[in-house]
C-alpha cells in the first residue's frame, strides 16, 4: 500500500485524481470548502471531485476548486450498503490516487473503499478501521473549529496547519435577474435578510417576534426585507410575516420554501445585512460576501463561527449556554428569548444609511 506521505508530495499525472466525501449539512459544506481551496492551492492541476447527497451536493457548482460534484443518491440517515457498493465500484474508472473522508461516520467510509482508493484519509469514527487507510487520531484541543478539523486532514500526519482561507461562493448575476424578476424583487432599497430556521433545532432559533420586530425596525429605517429558508422554515416565515404590521409587510418578502439553494446564494447576494441564527444559510451568507449579524444560543461561535471579517456575533452569554442541544434542556431558551432585538438596532442603522460596518 502506498505511503501517504508519498502521495501528499506526489507530481501530477492524467489521471491523478482525489475524491472528497463531502457533508450532508449545508454549512458543514461551506466550510469543507477550506479544504477545498487548500487542496487546489496545494494541487492546482489535480481534478477534485466531491461526493454529497442531495442536500449540498448543488453547493459544489459554486466553488471554482471543484471539478465534479457526485450526486449521493440517498437519505439522510440511510445506510445503503449495496448502494455505496455499486457506486464504488463505479467510480473506480475514475482513477482516484486518494479520498478524504469528512464525516466521521462507517458509511462515508464505503464508497471510497469500494473504489479501490489506494489512500483513504479520515478521522477515526465509527468502527471504520479497515476501511480508512490513513487514520488521523482527533485532538480537539489542537483542532477546536470545525474548519480546522477539515483542513487537518489535507495536510500530511504531524504537518503544521497551513493559513486557513474563507469560503467564497461564486454567485450568478444572470440567476439573480431572473429570481428579482419572478419574485417582483427590487434591490434599489437596501436589503436586510432574515433566516430564522436552523435544521439541528428549536434551541438555535431566534424567537419569530423577535425576528418581525426587528423586520419593522428596518423597514422605518428605510430598508426591506427577505425571509430566506427551506420548505421546513416555512411556517416560521408565515408568523414573522403576520406579526408585521401592514406598512412593514408592504416591504417584506417571505421567499421561505420558494427558492432553491442555489437561488438563495445569489438573493443572499444581493442582501446589505444577513440576520441569521447558527445555521447553514449563516454560512451561505458569510460566503457571498454579506455582512452577517449571527444569533448564538445553544452552539458557540468558536467552533462554528461565520467565516467572514465582516461578521457581527450576539450571545447573552449565559451560564446554562452552550449546550449544543436540540431543545432547551432547562425549557425557557433564555439563551435567545433574552436577546432583544433591540440589540442590534445601531447595526440596522448602520447598514441602512449605506454606510455599513
Amino acid at each position: 500500500m502506498p505511503d501517504p506521505r508519498d502521495l501528499f508530495d506526489m507530481s501530477d499525472e492524467p489521471e491523478n485524481r482525489v475524491l472528497v466525501v463531502g457533508p450532508a449539512w449545508v454549512g458543514d459544506m461551506i466550510m469543507a470548502q477550506t479544504l477545498f481551496k487548500f487542496l487546489r492551492s496545494r494541487w492546482p492541476d489535480r481534478d477534485i471531485d466531491v461526493l454529497a447527497p442531495a442536500a449540498t451536493v448543488s453547493l459544489v457548482a459554486r466553488m471554482p476548486e471543484i471539478s465534479v460534484g457526485i450526486l449521493l443518491d440517498q437519505r439522510h440517515g440511510e445506510f445503503g450498503y449495496s448502494y455505496r457498493k455499486n457506486l464504488g465500484h463505479k467510480l473506480r474508472e475514475r482513477h482516484y490516487r486518494q479520498a478524504f473522508i469528512l464525516p466521521n461516520s462507517m458509511k462515508s467510509a464505503l464508497v471510497p473503499f469500494f473504489a479501490d482508493i489506494p489512500v483513504r484519509t479520515g478521522f477515526r469514527g465509527e468502527y471504520r478501521y479497515v476501511l480508512l487507510s490513513d487514520i488521523r487520531m482527533l485532538s480537539e484541543k489542537r483542532l477546536p473549529r470545525m474548519v480546522d478539523r477539515f483542513v487537518a486532514l489535507g495536510v500530511a500526519e504531524g504537518e503544521a496547519l497551513p493559513a486557513i482561507e474563507n469560503p467564497a461562493l461564486m454567485t450568478d448575476a444572470d440567476n439573480l435577474a431572473t429570481l428579482l424578476e419572478t419574485h417582483g424583487l427590487s434591490t434599489e432599497r437596501p436589503v436586510l435578510g432574515i433566516c430564522p430556521g436552523a435544521e439541528y433545532g428549536d434551541a438555535k432559533r431566534w424567537p419569530e417576534r423577535h425576528y418581525a420586530n426587528l423586520a419593522e425596525y428596518a423597514v422605518s429605517r428605510g430598508m426591506q426585507v427577505w425571509i430566506f429558508g427551506g420548505e421546513g422554515d416555512r411556517a416560521m416565515g408565515d408568523v414573522i410575516a403576520s406579526l408585521t404590521s401592514p406598512a412593514a409587510k408592504s416591504a417584506l418578502c417571505n421567499l421561505t420554501g420558494e427558492t432553491s439553494l442555489t437561488d438563495a446564494i445569489d438573493l443572499l447576494g444581493a442582501c446589505r445585512l444577513v440576520v441569521t441564527n447558527d445555521s447553514g444559510l449563516m454560512h451561505v451568507a458569510a460566503a457571498v460576501g454579506c455582512s452577517v449579524a449571527v444569533l448564538y444560543g445553544s452552539t458557540s461561535p468558536g467552533f462554528t463561527p461565520p467565516l467572514t471579517e465582516k461578521a457581527h456575533i450576539f450571545s447573552e452569554n449565559l451560564s446554562c449556554s452552550p449546550c449544543f442541544k436540540r431543545t432547551c434542556p432547562l425549557g425557557h431558551k433564555n439563551c435567545l428569548e433574552n436577546l432583544l432585538p433591540s440589540k442590534l438596532y445601531g447595526l440596522i442603522d448602520q447598514h441602512a444609511s449605506g454606510a455599513p460596518q
